[in-house]
This record gives structure tokens, C-alpha cells and sequence, in this order.
């Protein structure tokens, strides 16, 4: 019978690579919403924000969350997602 290791530090590695990753598509698909969005009322751009963040990211987006990023948009300013 084979004996199975588990290697915890290599998938923790692998969670890690895989959340970073997340983050950065994440902040790229934020960012590109900002041509069209600048300026625009938060209730318009806050939608935007929730479709980008459930398609890359399969949940939700806090209310304080969605609120800062739509600022930052409406704003002109660059997005930056830090998943903890």
C-alpha cells in the first residue's frame, strides 16, 4: 500500500500564488472600469464593481469595500486589491 505525505507547506505555497493571483486580476478588471466610469455617480460605477469582483473572485464585496474602490474610480485614481 502506497503511504500519502501531505505536504503542508507546498500548499499553502500554492493558496498563496493562487490568492495573489486572484488579487491581481482582480485590481486589472477594477482598473479598466475607470475610462468609462470616471466621474459617474458611486450608485453607477457600484454595480460595475460587484459583476467585476463575482466574476473574478466568485463572492462578494463588503459595502466599505465596493464604496472605496468606487471613490477611487469616480475619482480617476488606481484600484489596488490586498486579499489578506
Amino acid at each position: 500500500m502506497a503511504k500519502f505525505k501531505f505536504d503542508d507547506r507546498a500548499l499553502k505555497k500554492a493558496v498563496a500564488q493562487g490568492v495573489q493571483k486572484m488579487a491581481s486580476d482582480l485590481t486589472k478588471a477594477l482598473n479598466g472600469l475607470t475610462a468609462q466610469y470616471q466621474g459617474r455617480p458611486l450608485e453607477e460605477i457600484k454595480p460595475q464593481i460587484q459583476r467585476v469582483w463575482a466574476k473574478h473572485s466568485g463572492g462578494s464585496i463588503t459595502d466599505p469595500e465596493l464604496t472605496t474602490f468606487a471613490q477611487q474610480i469616480h475619482d480617476g485614481g488606481r484600484v489596488v486589491v490586498r486579499m489578506k
